[in-house]
């Protein structure tokens, strides 16, 4: 029997072919789905094109036009006709159940990752943050414990690094070569938290290049942040746009500088998270037409709304959107990001989704800097990057892919696996109506948080399927997954698409001495009497 299912511009699935009245994704064990998308354009970073596409095992088996897989019996098709059929999105940067400023952020790793696919996304980049002094192996192994039985998409663990000691460089090395880790981030701001120092800075970027990992960073001036939120308080400024004032634009493009050029001097590629700012993108920018190897993610927040929301007469609402670094008051930012974004400046989007709902918000009621940063994203991420991007004429469905997933999967060495759809990928697939629009709303998400900071965004672009590892795990609006099916995915180090430039300049850009004969002549013996 073939079960074939299509999709309205409602996004509605349709059974076309049911059998016995029973709907199609009961009638095998889904972890050996046989899938055939008919029908839809294929859409990859660098070409698009009408094809069918076969997946079996998880795994893309055939792409092209009008397929015919053997045996019929207990294929499900999936009519794709005027959808686009476009590699899973992954989240390059998430907060799940993180225990952070008192509290414990709302989504874990099963209403988190729920809501990812639904939202098109199939695998997230989470972050095991250890406290200074503690062990980065042992903030690993707990991370991953609590991710391992809730996922229902794929995912992996950056590892942060917030002190440094020849024991922080030994778990490093464990870590690439026993864990699958290949990136490290590191805190320029939360002083007496997570932040670290210049010198720090240096050797841990040291430590990443010898390792192969891509070094992260939170770009923002500590020192200046802490001085800023004193003097805040000290004029009575108590409420969410305190948070703003405290930590202006010039200070994360400051840090941002910094980091490149502390990088740059051991030439170590370096990842800049969560790019909230004009100033900042722009020394990236500048960076990179220097021929830097360097990456800026900006997050669907940066890219969807911005930070005038601090000034709201409603205290609520205003500390909705408070999250470090904060989204900037100028309201051309967001347009600003996507240009670049568009044209390659900015390389990747994530979401920095840490929610944390009203109440916990409240505990900084009356003093800004206790209320808990950060926001949602990890729903909403491809649709208003689709809306605010593509819709809006900036930039085409290949660079949508590339920023949303593949770009993703090359700088952390999943690609081709992840990021693609050809022949051998894995079959993380979402279905996409292009024409297809939704209202975001905290009524309607799959989240836990009881706000949404994009509320009443009207976005083109919409999830009509999702498919993980092969699986169907959410269409039409209904979910078919349970906690738990997503895996674990190590990354090797040295991504090609990172190191080969790097490597390269290990061997040709090194100075060398300059070849004179020896001085020869009297040398003063002259010394100088302290006064």
């Amino acid at each position: 029997m073939i079960f074939t299912w299509s999709f309205d511009s409602g996004h509605a699935a349709q059974a076309l072919e049911p059998s016995a009245g029973r709907a199609p994704m009961a009638h095998q064990n889904l972890a050996q789905q046989r899938l055939l998308i008919k029908g839809g354009k294929v859409v990859n970073d660098d070409r698009s094109v009408v094809a069918d596409v076969y997946v079996e095992d998880g795994v893309v088996r055939q792409v092209g036009p009008n397929l015919n897989p053997e045996p019929p019996t207990g294929l499900i098709v999936l009519d794709a006709t005027n959808k686009l059929v476009i590699p899973g999105g992954i989240d390059t940067h998430t907060h799940m159940q993180f225990p952070f400023m008192g509290s414990r952020s709302k989504d874990d790793f099963y209403t988190g990752t729920k809501a990812a696919i639904a939202g098109g996304t199939t695998m997230i980049i989470d972050f095991a943050i250890p406290q200074k002094g503690c062990s980065l192996t042992e903030a690993f192994d707990t991370w991953k414990s609590w991710a391992d039985p809730k996922v229902c998409c794929d995912y992996a663990l950056h590892v942060a690094v917030t002190w440094w000691s020849n024991k922080v460089k030994e778990e490093m090395k464990s870590l690439v070569q026993n864990k699958g880790v290949n990136s490290f981030k590191m805190f320029m701001a939360y002083k007496d938290l997570y932040m670290v120092n210049d010198e720090e800075l240096y050797a841990a970027f040291s430590c990443c290049k010898e390792l192969g990992a891509v070094a992260q960073v939170h770009a923002e001036n500590g020192e200046l942040i802490a001085q800023g939120a004193k003097k805040m308080l000290a004029m009575g400024i108590t409420g969410p746009e305190g948070h703003e004032l405290c930590r202006p634009e010039e200070v994360e493009a400051e840090a941002t500088q910094r980091a490149i050029t502390i990088a740059n001097a051991v030439n170590c590629p370096l990842f800049v998270v969560h790019v909230m700012s004009k100033s900042a993108a722009r020394v990236i920018s500048n960076a990179r037409r220097e021929g830097k190897v360097v990456y800026g993610e900006p997050i669907a927040a940066s890219l969807g709304t911005d930070g005038t929301n601090y000034w709201n007469k409603d205290w609520a609402h205003a500390a909705a959107y408070v999250m470090g670094p904060p989204l900037r008051p100028d309201p051309s930012t967001p347009g600003f990001l996507m240009n670049l974004l568009a044209n390659d400046d900015l390389s990747v989007t994530g979401t920095d989704n840490c929610t944390f709902d009203i109440c916990q918000k409240a505990l900084g009621k009356d003093d800004f800097t206790k209320i808990p940063n950060g926001v949602n994203g990890v729903e909403d991420r491809m649709s208003v990057i689709w809306e605010k991007g593509v819709y809006s004429g900036k930039m085409d469905e290949n660079r949508f892919v590339a920023v949303t997933s593949t770009n993703a999967a090359k700088i952390f060495n999943l690609y081709p696996k992840k990021g693609r759809i050809a022949v051998g990928s894995d079959a993380d697939i979402v279905i996409w109506d292009p024409k297809a629009t939704r209202t975001i709303s905290a009524k309607t998400h799959h989240q836990a948080n009881n706000f949404n900071i994009f509320e009443g965004m009207v976005c083109h672009g919409v999830p009509v399927a999702t498919i993980s590892r092969g699986k169907v795990v959410y269409e039409g609006g209904a979910f078919n997954v349970t906690a738990g099916e997503g895996k674990y995915v190590s990354r090797p180090p040295f991504p090609p698409y990172v190191y080969k430039r790097v490597r390269q300049r290990e061997q040709v850009c090194q100075p060398v001495p300059v070849k004179r004969a020896p001085y020869t002549d009297v040398v003063s013996a002259a010394s100088i009497t302290p006064k």
